[in-house]
């Protein structure tokens, strides 16, 4: 049985850190390209931040690029969202996803999906 479990979230004040985990089972993890997604109610769901199965290559949106860095270890079949300098508009519930073929920023091209850790962040 796939899945994925993120973990980490919470309330965090303005200029904060938070480190996001999501742990894989069910599925061969090194094969697969990772990625973070967030959404706020009433939007749709937005690319974060991906990486390659090797974790060589990694791919951020523009509003997190430079305050977030996304990671991974193919041994512990997790993978990782350290974030930074965090604004109130990076409050949102946060998924972690797989995909086969490569990452992307399309949420549709992922196969699994979490169920998400809410991040809040208070001024």
């Amino acid at each position: 049985q796939v899945q994925l479990v993120e973990s980490g979230g919470g309330l965090v004040q303005v200029g904060g850190s938070l480190r996001l985990s999501c742990a894989a089972s069910g599925f061969t993890f090194s094969n697969y390209a990772m990625a973070w997604f967030r959404q706020d109610p009433e939007k749709e769901r937005e690319f974060v931040a991906g990486i390659d199965w090797s974790g060589r290559t990694t791919d951020y949106a523009d509003t997190v690029k430079g305050r977030f860095t996304i990671a991974r270890d193919n041994y512990k079949n997790a993978v990782y969202l350290e974030m930074n300098s965090l604004k109130p508009e990076d409050t949102a519930v946060y998924y972690c996803a797989a995909d086969y073929f490569g990452s992307t920023t399309r949420a549709d091209e992922y196969d699994f999906w979490g169920r998400g850790t809410r991040v809040t962040v208070s001024t």
